[in-house]
């Protein structure tokens, strides 16, 4: 049998690319760093300085700050003067790495790298045996996904969001509202905040965050939001409530059929489900050019899959897509649904389901 020879140009584009996977993988830990303990903030106010003046203004070990600073540099994210020994974070780089970005900060984000990376070994028991690894495998998940919401949520949610998906004049009126998987809360705190004449209930699995998203609540002086505890799947509220809201939930659910089945149920007549989810295809195929489907697709064996699978579920998986969506819709008993894009939010679709 003839062999062909192997194309050494291939070869060495191929690890010049993973090369540059291995880069990014371990930078993206720097800029977890540079985002959690707010060096990336203090930097992009401060303009040239040394290790030492950046780590006294940010109250943190000088050796380990030039270490890190040292990683950024040759990464190409902060700018280095050989001369004087001092960095500077460029504002254009300062756009996608600060807390002042909002959704673009894009250092948020990079949190999921140390998150997703603690659990490699339970994973690799999952790819042997089966099964999957519960949500308090995860060390400060809750944490991690409220900030990433949080920030979109400031942002959009009351003045682009609820105004794209036509809500704002029945929600001012007031209505009844249930938010579904609702973390901690503050998405649901801030439409109560807002619209003071609608009733709002969350409900979430996880009983920390739950007790957080009531802090929340007593914090903002709020009387028209409650949370509970519950299994989304034994929701048993028929034609409760006018407007149900469920943000990147519905495909962590161990059993996201009978969740939506719920969901139409406890709607009245009329009411409206708003999913809001990953915009993707169903199709592997079709995510080909999608810019973050290496991430997605990753996060999706690290934790989306594996916590729907512990829970003895289908791990539907982050990239369920919206062919899938719409089709799960439909068999819970949603006739008339719009897929909608929002402004300012690059990652989901917002699926408006009427009953």
């Amino acid at each position: 049998m003839e062999t062909r020879a192997l194309d050494t140009k291939k070869i060495q584009a191929f690890a010049d690319q993973v090369v540059g996977i291995l880069n990014g993988g371990l930078t993206s830990l720097m800029l977890s760093i540079g985002h959690r303990t707010g060096l990336f903030d203090r930097l992009a106010t401060l303009g040239s300085v040394t290790s030492s003046e950046i780590a006294t203004a940010s109250q943190l070990d000088e050796r380990y700050v030039r270490e890190w600073l040292a990683s950024l540099v040759t990464a190409r994210i902060i700018d280095y003067d050989g001369r004087h020994r001092t960095y500077r974070l460029p504002p254009e780089h300062a756009a996608c790495l600060t807390r002042e970005a909002g959704p673009n900060n894009l250092a948020l984000f990079a949190q999921g790298v140390g998150q997703y990376g603690a659990v490699e070994n339970a994973i690799l028991g999952c790819f042997k045996s089966g099964g999957g690894i519960p949500y308090d495998s995860y060390p400060h998940f809750h944490d991690f996904a409220a900030e990433m919401s949080g920030v979109l949520h400031d942002a959009l949610l009351v003045t682009k969001i609820i105004p794209t998906v036509g809500m704002a004049a029945r929600l001012t009126a007031g209505i009844d509202v249930l938010d579904v998987g609702c973390g901690k809360g503050h998405a649901l705190n801030l439409l109560a905040k807002a619209f003071p004449n609608s009733r709002f209930v969350g409900i979430d699995l996880c009983e920390e965050t739950v007790a957080a998203a009531r802090a929340e609540t007593a914090k903002f002086g709020l009387a028209n939001a409650r949370f509970e505890q519950m299994d989304a799947a034994k929701l048993d509220s028929p034609a409760t409530y006018d407007f149900i809201t469920a943000f990147d939930t519905i495909h962590d659910q161990a059993d996201p059929a009978r969740v939506l089945s719920r969901i139409r149920e406890a709607l009245r007549p009329g009411g409206t489900f708003l999913c809001v989810d990953i915009a993707a295809s169903s199709h592997l195929a079709d995510n080909l050019g999608h810019p973050l489907a290496p991430t997605l697709y990753a996060v999706s064996t690290m934790h989306c899959t594996p916590v729907s699978l512990a829970q003895g579920g289908v791990g539907l998986g982050t990239m369920w897509g919206q062919e899938t969506a719409l089709q799960m819709l439909g068999q819970a008993g949603f006739a008339d649904v719009h897929v909608q894009r929002v402004e300012g939010d690059l990652m989901n679709n917002y699926y408006v389901a009427r009953s």
